[in-house]
């Protein structure tokens, strides 16, 4: 857009510092002619906008001539056109804008018309429309023909004209008064449904275990090795901290939330938590710390793996529950081999046995 000088008083004109204001370069007649006529308005030289613009005066002048020819590659020549519009003063996008018209990119291959699909379309969409419109009634009319073909006439029922044979508290079969049917107690399940006899064979539990089952003395001694109570296992139920299983004998598992504090004899503490249920804390082999808890009810200790019962005390020695721990080990060992020794007597006393009723026969 042209800017509006005719309404300027003189005064204004007849001040030092007035300054004509720069043409549009919109309203020359061609992008060259505009920049040639800012150019000659500001007083300046080609080679001074050279300096400016750091462009060489013989592309300067193909600009101002329309010899656009004369310019190096197209992203250079718009680079030039930019730098030499802002030197002069005038918009560079309108300068841009302008060359892009004036001197279009060959590279761009030109586009095709948009009408004339619009018009193919226009001149195929009545028989498309007829062609889609067909199949659709095509459909229907195999639809319909179907489901006439699959309707019949309801036909009655086979057993609507069967007369009642018998009624309710009658026997069937009979006539007269209504009989009354007892039903007696179950009989016994034939003889080929039951279970038979589970089929033990003979010498084959003394091969196994060592103990002869008809051997009084070697079942009693093997139900005394055996009498020692079962306790229950220790079963991880949360996070477990502390030493590994192979390097603990004593475990600490919370069964419900509780704090567990346990401190060396120095006063370091070593394991400090507040304790969710199901968490435990293995104790590592021949450590002298003391177990400090908020509820002794609240801990139950595992020895060997074996529930030994809940906390005694708010403040336990650990050496006391590895000490008993170790002392169920020693004696657990000991019942074992007891019980190996008794089965090794059992099984020499029967081979002694077959062999003498060998030997008398």
């Amino acid at each position: 857009m042209a800017l509006d000088t005719g309404n300027v008083p003189d005064e204004f004109r007849a001040h030092p510092d007035w300054k004509e204001p720069m043409p549009s370069i919109v309203d020359a007649a061609t992008l060259g002619a505009g920049l040639r006529a800012t150019r000659e308005a500001s007083g300046r030289s080609l080679i001074e906008y050279s300096v400016i613009t750091r462009v060489h005066t013989r592309f300067l002048k193909a600009l101002e001539e329309g010899d656009f020819s004369a310019l190096p590659s197209r992203v250079f020549s718009i680079g030039y056109v930019r730098a030499y519009a802002g030197a002069l003063g005038l918009d560079e996008q309108l300068a841009v804008e302008r060359f892009k018209r004036e001197s279009p990119d060959a590279s761009v291959p030109l586009q095709a018309p948009v009408g004339v699909a619009f018009e193919d379309v226009r001149r195929y969409s009545p028989r498309l429309i007829g062609a889609v419109l067909a199949v659709g009634l095509a459909v229907l009319g195999w639809n319909v023909f179907q489901r006439v073909n699959m309707m019949h006439a309801p036909a009655p029922s086979d057993i609507q004209d069967v007369p009642e044979s018998w009624s309710l508290g009658a026997v069937p079969g009979q006539t007269g008064s209504a009989q009354v049917v007892a039903v007696g107690a179950p009989r016994p399940a034939p003889a080929d449904q039951t279970t038979p006899a589970l089929y033990i064979t003979p010498g084959l539990e003394a091969q196994l275990t060592g103990i002869d089952p008809a051997d009084p003395a070697a079942m009693a001694a093997a139900a005394a090795a055996s009498a020692g109570p079962v306790q229950a296992a220790f079963n991880p139920r949360g996070a477990i901290y502390g030493a590994a299983a192979t390097a603990s004998q004593v475990v600490l598992q919370a069964r419900k939330a509780g704090l567990l504090v346990v401190s060396m004899a120095d006063g370091q503490v070593l394991f400090a938590r507040q304790m969710a249920a199901g968490e435990a804390w293995r104790a590592p082999l021949g450590l002298s710390a003391t177990v400090d808890v908020s509820d002794p009810a609240a801990f139950d200790v595992y020895l060997n793996g074996e529930h030994g019962g809940a906390l005694a005390d708010k403040v336990s020695p650990l050496s006391q529950l590895n000490t008993r721990a170790a002392a169920l080990a020693r004696q657990t060992a000991a019942q074992v081999e007891a019980a190996q020794a008794a089965a090794t007597r059992a099984a020499v006393q029967t081979g002694q046995g077959f062999n003498a009723a060998v030997q008398r026969q």
